[in-house]
């Protein structure tokens, strides 16, 4: 296994973590863990030198606002010394942070939960404008002095679910120790992407990646276009190994976070991980994954670029929210265009929504790509509303 130090820290984990958010289940139950396998699992990524596990409060639960079955398991799973062979992180629950005392009160239950006397690296969950706001309105920088101060917790950070300038906010507002992000060979202008990753580094965090297979989107079924590009290439490689692969070429990344849900998963990252090093990509495996990004992008159906020219809606639809949808909706195969709808009604607000137009047509005036935007909007509502 390879091992690289999370930002200024010091501390040395190992280039894939274990994430703890799809362990297999048994019926297709969310909160009900098979957890003789997924033991099995962590174990033998462990053995393997693994040493970075994320899990967060809800994983594996009823519903963001219950705690989830993630985090007793990982404390069963860690029992008899391997706790002390891992570096452990969690995260605090941001939106349901309503005072001061909500933070204490949660990171006390998940050390209880956890059955450890401190956490590793803590991370505030899920950072966006709202829950940045309010989490900044009730002292979170007071509350995560006071937890590394008194040991709870070993290295403060953030995950990270918004646009750039909001990442750049808060990267800039307290000195993180790392953060996470979303970033795949896909995602490199999807939220903070490879510029905000730049930004974090610059600024001396760590960076650890989530969805570096976009939920399993990168790894199986990919369009016909895609695939022929990896099967042209000279290289016998999975799409699993081409996704971790570019990822662990930047030096920058500290982890890569996989979620694996069974054995196998374990063992094709488990491979990777322990052949593929920062910057060992040739020249010719970095035209291959240009090739596979163009295409991915070559089933764009609205040429958004986010801008933010068309904004702000005076009905508050979110319009590159609504566009950047719709565009990942036509780029997967249609096994994960179901998921797509199911994020809609998650990253996008209800009073965001493009059924919200109310075709003033003012956007349309102000955007230099010159997009029919209430035209789109309705195709956006026939997909994600209907």
């Amino acid at each position: 296994m390879i091992y690289r130090k999370i930002g200024g820290t010091g501390v040395e984990v190992s280039q894939l973590g274990f994430g703890c958010m799809r362990l297999p289940v048994i019926g297709g139950v969310e909160n009900h863990i098979d957890v003789p396998l997924a033991t099995r699992m962590l174990h033998q990524a462990i053995d393997s030198g693994v040493n970075y596990i994320d899990t967060a409060y809800p994983y594996h639960g009823t519903g963001f606002a219950n705690p989830g079955e993630s985090e007793p398991f990982v404390a069963q799973a860690l029992q008899g010394g391997l706790r002390n062979k891992v570096k452990l992180a969690t995260k605090l629950p941001s939106w349901l942070i309503t005072c001061r005392a909500d933070m204490d009160k949660y990171l006390n239950a998940q050390l209880k939960r956890l059955a450890t006397d401190h956490i590793d690296f803590y991370l505030v969950h899920s950072v966006n404008k709202g829950f940045w706001k309010n989490l900044t309105s009730h002292d979170i920088f007071e509350f995560l002095e006071a937890a590394l101060k008194d040991g709870r917790i070993g290295h403060a950070g953030f995950s990270f679910h918004d646009d750039l300038p909001t990442f750049r906010t808060v990267v800039d507002a307290y000195k993180w120790s790392f953060c996470q992000i979303q970033y795949n060979y896909l995602d490199t202008n999807y939220q903070a992407g490879a510029e905000g990753l730049a930004y974090a580094a610059d600024r001396g965090l760590g960076i650890v990646i989530m969805e570096p297979l976009r939920g399993g989107s990168l790894s199986r079924n990919l369009p016909a276009t895609v695939n022929q590009v990896f099967e042209q290439s000279g290289f016998k490689r999975t799409p699993v190994e081409w996704a971790l692969r570019w990822l662990f070429d930047d030096p920058r990344i500290s982890t890569v976070l996989s979620g694996m849900s069974a054995i196998e998963h374990v063992e094709e990252n488990l491979r990777v991980a322990a052949q593929a090093g920062a910057q060992t990509f040739s020249e010719k495996e970095k035209e291959v994954m240009l090739l596979a990004q163009a295409a991915f992008k070559s089933r764009i159906k609205i040429p958004c670029t986010s801008c933010g020219y068309c904004m702000p809606c005076p009905s508050g639809v979110d319009i590159p929210k609504n566009f950047q949808m719709y565009n990942n909706f036509h780029m997967l195969d249609e096994s994960f265009q179901q998921t797509v709808r199911m994020q809609y009604g998650f990253q996008v607000a209800s009073a965001a929504h493009a059924s919200n137009c109310v075709k003033c047509g003012r956007c349309e005036t102000h955007c230099p790509q010159q997009i029919s935007i209430m035209k789109e909007l309705a195709n956006v509502k026939a997909v994600f509303e209907h």
